[in-house]
């Protein structure tokens, strides 16, 4: 148990440190564009306006989530068991028991969202209901109610608000750069090293930010598939569904890259890769979380 708080202590520590990358980068940015245009202000709206995204993102996160992922209220009449195996898991955890969604949909996957404990959604897909056994269906949800108890939806939802903003100030700037001539000191040569330095600059914060976020996504799954087997006490529940989940290679209806990470597994179909690729993988390869939880 010291052990697990330890690697959740550690893990936090981590990923606000790659928070604060974000917020580097759009400084960055920000002031690299306020220089080429001559107008410090720029980079006084960029900071400002980033996080205003981030509060508004994280206040309407879970409405704005399950609108995109097309879920509907669970009762339990029509959902029994994952009604009664989210509640009990829920009290086990010491949570409060979080509003139950389904999502109509043939492949098998899961999410929670919310702004915090109190305000937290769980989400699954009919085809997962259908597909695990009772064991299995706990492992699942163990695994979105550690990420409720671990407070990573706060992270999620921040970190896409600002990996989407950093792109929207990057395309700004290309687009304004390139079809206005660049900067105001275009006929200086300091002017012109700098524009050419803003443009390689918002070439690369996006994909920077991008890697940021697969990162940060990476580590709260593996952290939240720990804390899911400590609190079934079962970690073979959750490995044998992950297996379930991988061999069905079919995409969600309602994918989304923008909410990509949330999910338990690659909404657009789980997959071996390896290499470079992982870099650009919203999850860890499904096997080595396998591995993990049978050799705990």
């Amino acid at each position: 148990m010291a052990t697990l708080y330890t690697q959740q202590a550690s893990n936090t520590h981590k990923t606000w440190f790659l928070m604060a990358s974000f917020l580097v980068i759009v400084i960055a940015l920000g002031w690299t564009i306020a220089q080429v245009y001559g107008a410090p202000e720029i980079l006084y709206i960029a900071v400002i306006f980033s996080l205003l995204m981030n509060v508004l993102g994280y206040w309407y996160s879970d409405k704005i989530v399950l609108k995109m992922a097309g879920a509907r209220p669970a009762s339990r009449e029509e959902f029994f068991d994952l009604y009664t195996v989210t509640e009990n898991l829920a009290i086990t955890a010491g949570l409060p028991l979080p509003k139950i969604y389904v999502i109509d949909d043939p492949s098998l996957n899961a999410f929670a969202t919310g702004r915090d404990k109190n305000h937290a959604v769980v989400a699954a897909t009919t085809g997962l209901l259908a597909t695990l056994n009772r064991p299995e269906l706990e492992g699942v949800i163990a695994h979105e109610l550690s990420h409720i108890g671990n407070k990573d939806m706060l992270l999620s939802t921040v970190v896409v608000v600002m990996v989407g903003f950093i792109a929207i100030l990057s395309n700004i700037f290309l687009r304004s750069n390139l079809f206005r001539g660049g900067s105001r000191d275009s006929d200086n040569k300091a002017g012109g090293v700098l524009a050419i330095v803003g443009i390689i600059l918002a070439i690369l914060a996006p994909i920077s930010a991008t890697l940021i976020q697969l990162a940060i996504s990476r580590k709260r799954e593996f952290l939240a598939d720990d804390s899911g087997a400590l609190l079934t006490r079962y970690p073979e529940g959750l490995a044998s569904a992950l297996e379930k989940i991988g061999s069905y290679n079919q995409p969600l209806i309602h994918a989304n890259n923008a909410m990509a990470h949330l999910y338990i597994s690659n909404p657009f179909g789980a997959g071996k890769i390896s290499g470079l690729s992982k870099l650009f993988m919203t999850h860890p390869p499904i096997e080595e979380r396998i591995k993990i939880l049978r050799g705990m």
